[in-house]
């Protein structure tokens, strides 16, 4: 469809999709979609609008209004903003966008993951494969194509799980992201085994205090944290498929006492190992 708004050019094409019920559980899914050319002094302001934002500035600047700060978007820069807070942009002079306004049941944690990262506009590099796939379901609407919501979401998918592995962590080295990635793997194979914080920010190269900070900030969860969800999942595996006892369990996963086990196992789940092993039997 074209465009009928003030100062967006003729040529410019945008696409309303709806999804259906199952895609709005399953997936993320394409509410609209378009490549607009924006002259100079056009202007939106919203108090909100039920979407999440992905666009791509091709040609000239952006002007964004959100979150109380006033920035410029540049060409061959991405914008992922949050719609349903208030936001305005405008183009002082001549602007060519591709976007996309997306939603989805777990959009809201991706958003959050990727802007704690990136911020709410950024650059990729020419290896990075983001605006091929915006391109893709852009003209998989403008040439009529069936739209497959499985495929939509691959793509959406594939969009921001390029913004995640993109973060400035990772260019610095992936120093952070990348310890994370190694302390996660050293833990899966040394549960068993008595693991200090100590020897694990050893492991890392970091400061004990720096390594709980930004293991957690990568993670979720502080260092010990981890190793106990780690051993209470594998007590969970062994509970409900072997016929092992509950303290044959207990050493099995790295805990140092039946009691520790237990009392570990209820504060996680709520229940006793034998409460949990019951369970639909």
């Amino acid at each position: 469809m074209k465009s009928c708004e003030q100062l967006v050019s003729q040529e410019s094409d945008y696409y309303v999709y709806t999804p259906s019920k199952s895609a709005k559980e399953m997936f993320f899914y394409p509410l609209q979609c378009g490549h607009f050319i924006y002259e100079a002094g056009y202007a939106l302001r919203r108090e909100s609008y039920d979407s999440f934002l992905l666009l791509y500035v091709k040609k000239g600047d952006l002007t964004l209004e959100f979150e109380e700060q006033v920035t410029t978007i540049t060409a061959e820069q991405f914008l992922l903003l949050d719609c349903y807070r208030l936001h305005a942009y405008a183009c002082p002079l001549h602007c060519d966008c591709l976007w996309c306004h997306f939603d989805g049941a777990v959009a809201r944690h991706w958003y959050t993951a990727i802007v704690s990262r990136l911020g709410n506009f950024f650059s990729m590099p020419a290896s990075c494969s983001p605006l091929e796939k915006l391109n893709t379901i852009y003209h998989i609407f403008a040439s009529g194509h069936p739209v497959r919501e499985p495929q939509m979401s691959k793509y959406l998918t594939d969009i921001l799980t390029s913004f995640l592995l993109y973060s400035p962590s990772a260019e610095n080295d992936g120093q952070e992201s990348n310890m994370a990635e190694k302390i996660i793997t050293y833990i899966n194979e040394h549960f068993r085994e008595s693991l200090s914080v100590q020897e694990l920010a050893d492991i890392a190269g970091f400061s004990q205090y720096h390594f709980i900070r930004t293991f957690k900030k990568e993670t979720g969860f502080t260092p010990h944290e981890y190793i106990i969800h780690t051993r209470i999942g594998t007590a969970k595996y062994l509970l409900k498929n072997t016929k092992m006892t509950i303290k044959d369990i207990c050493f099995q996963t790295g805990f140092s006492c039946e009691s520790v086990f237990c009392s570990s196992f209820r504060h996680c789940l709520g229940m006793t190992p034998a409460q949990y092993r019951m369970l639909d039997t």
